[in-house]
């Protein structure tokens, strides 16, 4: 079995895979169907070693209503012929997150064949992640068949009022899924967050879901807080019970599995709610949205929060929901927040693609993608960060920042430094986030005192500098950086 997952709190690494399109193309790759069972080993030693954590989005079996919605939605097909101009109806499944049945899907070989890359996974030391959609399942779904009210119901006027909002299964009125912000998701049915029943069945189901992984990926994981279902739904549900939905939820499944991981995807400023309510970690899209707007003080900013909350937070450039990190950010930027998102405490995200620098963001609806030129710079980009490894470093600080010129020159503004220390060496991380030259004095913390000269070397350019530890500790590193340029040099203590 691979290290607990939960420890890794300030280094876990997670990969997502788009499982569909990925194994279909391993398929044609190899000339012969493959199953989550017999992917080839060198997939394993390609890439997925790197990683403490497989995250395999879209292994439920996906609906046939949804599928016939995406084929039939104006929006949608303009969407998927963008990204395929060949498109061909056999290319189209239902979401992954319209959840027809929590079963593997057969095309992946069930649950025997999950189960085998789960132990080829603990094999190699590491975990896997799977979907969790609390808030709806399918328009399909087998509950909704059941006298019970684990769903929100409506009534024959709300129907006739709002016939995207509501649909009908013989005499009961169901609502659709949605958040407060958005039309409803018509291939969906909602979760009713306040009805015990529906609790119960979030439970069973994650029970049955924890036999086969190591952790889920939560979608949308706020809204099923008694906050914002109320804010969501109003008069259409009844009072909030005492406990929030997550607060019941995930002691109870870590009753019979205590080690279970529950990552949440939130946004809203709900992190540290659902983290005080039990999950493990939060997305991070504060953080990305401050490195796609490239303003260095709020980034910082953000870095000042409690270290306590920072470990909790997954950062990410790039998921199957965001546009490709080459087509938000450009090439040289890219790198540059990845760089700061992989170098500081909190989990890391990588998407499917995201080394290779594919431009092209994939409907979750789609089972092909286009070809797509890998870019090889950025392969040994991302090689060379994820060989970065700071689980052994006892502690985390922002560096101080001073300008080079006294008088007119602000450029080490835009600088992020900050440096991770145990009592071997410190190692410091500084990134000119901006778009032109620029240049700065780092002062890192804690560098002992001593005259000796030191050959320090960049881990990422392989340049090296002369500086003795009492240098650098009276007068810190001035450094000069070109556009998006980082450096990341180990300063011995001992």
């Amino acid at each position: 079995m691979p290290e607990k997952i939960k420890s890794k709190n300030s280094s876990l690494k997670i990969y997502e895979i788009n499982t569909l399109p990925w194994i279909n193309e391993l398929t044609r790759r190899y000339s012969k169907k493959i199953k989550l069972d017999n992917i080839p080993e060198e997939i394993f030693e390609e890439i997925l070693y790197k990683f403490d954590a497989i995250w395999l989005m879209g292994v439920w079996e996906r609906s046939p209503k949804s599928r016939e919605i995406a084929l039939n939605e104006p929006d949608l097909r303009e969407g998927f012929n963008n990204v395929l101009p060949d498109l061909k109806d056999d290319d189209v499944v239902g979401s992954p997150y319209a959840v027809y049945y929590y079963h593997v899907d057969k095309y992946f070989g069930g649950f025997d064949a999950l189960d085998k890359f789960r132990e080829k996974l603990h094999e190699k030391d590491m975990n896997l992640i799977l979907d969790f959609v609390p808030n709806h399942v399918a328009v399909d779904h087998l509950w909704t068949l059941e006298k019970s009210d684990v769903f929100l119901e409506g009534t024959k006027q709300d129907l006739e009022n709002n016939p995207d909002m509501y649909f009908a299964v013989d005499d009961r009125v169901f609502a659709h899924g949605k958040d407060p912000y958005y039309p409803p998701w018509t291939d969906t049915v909602q979760i009713n967050a306040f009805s015990n029943a529906a609790r119960e069945k979030m439970v069973s189901t994650l029970n049955s879901i924890a036999q086969h992984c190591d952790g889920v990926r939560c979608d949308m994981a706020m809204l099923v807080t008694n906050e914002i279902f109320k804010k969501n739904w109003g008069e259409h549900v009844r009072k909030a019970p005492k406990k929030d939905f997550w607060e019941v939820i995930i002691p109870k499944v870590h009753e019979k599995y205590p080690e279970f991981l529950f990552i949440a995807e939130v946004y809203w400023d709900m992190e540290w709610k659902l983290m005080q309510q039990g999950f493990d970690f939060c997305y991070d899209k504060t953080l990305y949205d401050r490195l796609k707007s490239t303003n260095v003080d709020s980034i910082i900013g953000h870095l000042q929060a409690d270290l306590s909350y920072q470990k909790k937070l997954l950062r990410f450039i790039e998921n199957h929901d965001e546009e490709r990190a080459l087509k938000a950010f450009g090439k040289d930027k890219s790198m540059a927040a990845a760089l700061i998102s992989f170098t500081i405490p909190g989990a890391k995200l990588v998407y499917e693609g995201q080394m290779k620098g594919y431009e092209t963001k994939i409907p979750v609806q789609l089972s092909r993608r286009p070809e797509e030129a890998t870019k090889e710079e950025l392969v040994r980009f991302y090689k060379k960060i994820l060989d970065l490894s700071f689980e052994d470093e006892s502690s985390w600080n922002l560096c101080e920042i001073k300008p080079v010129e006294s008088e007119g020159d602000n450029s080490h503004e835009k600088i992020i430094a900050h440096q991770w220390e145990n009592e071997k060496y410190i190692t410091l991380i500084s990134v000119n986030y901006s778009p032109f030259n620029n240049q700065a004095i780092v002062h890192p913390r804690n560098v002992p005192s001593n005259e000796r000269e030191l050959i320090l070397r960049d881990v990422l350019s392989d340049s090296t500098i002369k500086r003795s530890p009492n240098e650098i500790k009276e007068n810190g590193l001035t450094i000069g950086f070109g556009p998006w340029e980082s450096t990341i040099f180990r300063i011995p203590k001992v």
